[in-house]
């Protein structure tokens, strides 16, 4: 589903596909590669407020060249849309438009579960901490919607 206001065009098609789990205090943030195939977590930006969070995807945006957005959106355990939701989708929405890029929406739900799952089993090196939970949550975000097409050209 795209954010108001934003249409894909044929030059975003090559470039990376930005993937968020929008949380009150952090947002986890993973990465395609310009083909589209692959999800990398990316990291996390510690949330103070919606116009500082997105005033520094902005820039992650432009650094990174970024093409589309995916927005996780959770459901309730019925699978109906709630505050969490809501909140997700205006912050969402109100980030492509600051971007200027096409935003679509992907039912998350159970993805931090799966992340912590898959956290569990990644090594960790004594100096290197581990990835985010949260970075991962958005990598599983991005995985599903790669799987389900939603990142090709449309």
């Amino acid at each position: 589903m795209l954010a108001q206001g934003s249409a894909p065009d044929a030059a975003s098609a090559r470039r990376p596909v930005l993937a968020i789990d929008f949380g009150e205090r952090r947002i986890g943030l993973a990465i395609s590669d310009p083909d589209r195939r692959l999800a990398l977590p990316l990291g996390v930006v510690e949330r103070q407020s919606d116009r500082e969070a997105i005033a520094r995807l902005r820039e992650l945006v432009e650094r990174e060249t970024v093409g589309l957005l995916i927005v996780g959106e959770p459901r309730t355990p019925a699978g109906e849309s709630g505050p969490a939701a809501e909140r997700a989708r205006r912050f969402g929405e109100r980030l492509a438009r600051a971007c200027r890029l096409p935003c679509r929406f992907v039912e998350e739900t159970l993805t931090t579960v799966e992340a912590l799952a898959r956290a569990a089993q990644l090594p960790r090196s004594g100096r290197r901490p581990g990835v985010p939970v949260d970075a991962v949550a958005a990598q599983i975000l991005l995985e599903e919607a790669i799987s389900r097409g939603l990142v090709a050209e449309r």
